[in-house]
C-alpha cells in the first residue's frame, strides 16, 4: 500500500499541529520546518480546512490550528479524504482492460488486503502519534511560543 505525498504532507500538518495546541501556527513556519513548497502546503491545508480538521484565522495574528481534539482525529479518515483514489490495479475500475476481470481471485484479495489496511489505520487516532510532546516539540524544533519579527 502507498500514500501519495500530498496525504503525507497532511499528516505531518496535522501532527505539527497537534504538538502546538496552544498556538495558531503559519503556514510559512511548517513550510520551513518540513522543507515544503508553501503554495503547494497552502492547497493542502484548505483541503484539511474543507475537510473540517483544521481551522484558519487570516490575518494579522492568523493562523491556522486543529478543529477538534487529535483524540476525534482518525488516520484513516484523513487519508480517505486526501487520497485522490484507492485503485490498487487495473481492474479496481469500472472499465477495466484485463482479459482476466471476469474470474479473476486477485481482485478479491488485493481489495481485502487494501480494506484491512484502512482498517488498521481507522483504529489510530492524531492522539496516538502524540504521545511525548514535549519530545515531539524537540525533534520538530518547534519553540513553545514563537517570537514575533
Amino acid at each position: 500500500m502507498n500514500i501519495t505525498q500530498h496525504t503525507d504532507y497532511a499528516l505531518r500538518v496535522l501532527i505539527y499541529l497537534g504538538a502546538c495546541p496552544e498556538r495558531r501556527v503559519t503556514i510559512k513556519e511548517i513550510s520551513e520546518r518540513f522543507d515544503i513548497s508553501r503554495s503547494h502546503l497552502m492547497k493542502i491545508v484548505n483541503r484539511l480546512v474543507t475537510d473540517g480538521f483544521v481551522e484558519g484565522l487570516r490575518g494579522k495574528g492568523g493562523g491556522i490550528r486543529l478543529k477538534r481534539s487529535p483524540a476525534e482525529i482518525c488516520v484513516g479518515d484523513v487519508i480517505r479524504r486526501m487520497e485522490p483514489g484507492f485503485d490498487l490495479v487495473d481492474c479496481f475500475q469500472d472499465e477495466s482492460a484485463c482479459l482476466l476481470s471476469a474470474g479473476c481471485r486477485l481482485k478479491k484479495a488485493l481489495r481485502d488486503a487494501l480494506e484491512a489496511f484502512l482498517a488498521s489505520l481507522d483504529a489510530v487516532m492524531l492522539a496516538d502519534l502524540l504521545v511525548n510532546p514535549p519530545r515531539l516539540r524537540e525533534q520538530l524544533s518547534i519553540p513553545l511560543v514563537l517570537q514575533v519579527r
